[in-house]
């Protein structure tokens, strides 16, 4: 007998083009546009970098609300909303010749990340694959590293157009273009819901959840669990770390004395092995477990931060610099795709949409403080190692802690299932 075709590949198809346009194109290039626009526009660059800023803040405070609002309007919606949004932030962006329009853009294109990247992903997953479940974030998720390489190519050659210092608003146009074509089509194939009752959670009871999933407890007595606010813990100090060690890692190589070729190298290096870590962290997630998966990303992080200390102008340093560009992305899914599996494997399917929302606006809050700290501590004392030391034990105690939330867990997971 033939198997039936299932739409959750169309939907899982229609992710990964999201994810491939929206932060490929608008996300992962950004930092192309830094000199072509500051130096365009007369601005300072720290003036400019408040337009991050703002858009962190607004993912974070947008997300506190995703769970009420996915539930009102449903996925489809927020998600025409989000590329409507993303377009407005670029056309802002290609017209905008004060700075306070670029803050106005940073706005709109928080709130466009926020139907349309992560925490939407991980929604839509969530209702419409019960199992592999890490294994196909994974695989969509690292379609942004795909998007970044293709976008580099396409965008950089506009931005930066000989006689031409205002080549960056073509290139705003042009992507605003490809995010309305890319978000009729998304928006064409995407569905809320499978037609059978999949948001449905295993019921209690002698047969035991299949897979990962599992009920969880309704939301207000979540909240009463201190294992909750210790993963928010947890979640947090990702995001600060993982973000600022990101932002210093290109200035750290170069203060050292390291060529910008090779820079650029150590980063193309990065963005190539993101790529194929998202899938495996998925991957591993589904094969060995939540407490593995995350170990391995928590001490691979701590690893990158001594890894990054250590750093100088030789040989030996250059060695390092490349085992930091490949092995920082295998840290970086504790950002991304772990965020979903946090909120599924530890709170359960019941308040899921509340609690991913939750999770993914304290790990941007972090995202929001992380970059600041580390340049707080360059100025204050000549150097970024004042700062790893002090996120790779930060990040030590994280990881400790996350032991607690997940044996906790497994311990309200078991008294369920009894």
């Amino acid at each position: 007998m033939k198997k039936k075709f299932e739409y959750k590949w169309i939907i899982a198809i229609s992710c990964f083009l999201m994810i491939f346009t929206v932060l490929g194109f608008c996300s992962s290039g950004r930092g192309l546009y830094i000199a072509a626009v500051t130096e365009a526009l007369g601005i300072s660059r720290s003036a400019f970098s408040v337009n991050d800023s703002l858009r962190f803040i607004t993912t974070a405070i947008v997300n506190l609300f995703f769970g009420s609002l996915i539930m009102r309007f449903g996925a489809r919606k927020l998600i025409a909303a989000g590329f409507i949004s993303l377009t407005i932030a670029c056309i802002l962006y290609a017209i905008g010749t004060n700075v306070f329009v670029f803050y106005i853009g940073g706005i709109f294109l928080g709130i466009g990340f926020s139907w349309t990247g992560t925490t939407m992903i991980g929604a839509i997953i969530g209702r419409w694959f019960k199992e592999n479940r890490g294994t196909v974030m994974g695989a969509i998720l690292a379609a942004n590293g795909v998007g970044a390489a293709l976008s580099i190519q396409i965008v950089s050659p506009i931005i930066y157009q000989e006689g031409n210092k205002f080549g960056y608003q073509d290139s705003y146009k042009l992507v605003a273009l490809i995010l309305v074509v890319v978000g009729i089509l998304v928006v064409s194939l995407i569905r809320n819901n499978p037609k059978e009752d999949n948001l449905s959670v295993p019921q209690t009871g002698k047969k035991k959840p299949k897979g990962n999933v599992w009920p969880g407890k309704s939301f207000d007595e979540i909240l009463k669990k201190k294992y909750f606010y210790a993963d928010l813990f947890c979640v947090f100090v990702m995001g600060m770390v993982l973000q600022g060690i990101s932002g210093v890692a290109a200035p750290l190589l170069r203060d050292v004395g390291l060529k910008e070729s090779y820079v650029a190298l150590v980063l193309s290096a990065s963005s190539i092995a993101l790529t194929v870590f998202k899938f495996g962290v998925g991957f591993s997630y589904d094969r060995f477990g939540i407490r593995t998966t995350s170990n391995i990303c928590c001490i691979t992080a701590i690893f990158i931060m001594i890894i990054l200390t250590q750093i100088t102008n030789s040989y030996v340093g250059m060695v390092l610099a490349m085992l930091y560009g490949i092995f920082s992305s295998l840290a970086l899914p504790l950002e991304t795709i772990m965020l979903p599996i946090f909120a599924g494997e530890l709170f359960g399917e019941k308040s899921y949409d509340k609690v991913l929302g939750i999770i993914c606006s304290v790990n941007t809050a972090g995202y929001a403080v992380g970059i600041p700290l580390a340049n707080l501590c360059y100025d204050i004392f000549g150097t970024y190692n004042i700062a790893l030391y002090i996120s790779a034990g930060l990040m030590l105690v994280a990881t400790i802690i996350k032991q607690f939330v997940i044996t906790e867990s497994k311990k309200e997971r078991l008294s369920l299932e009894v």
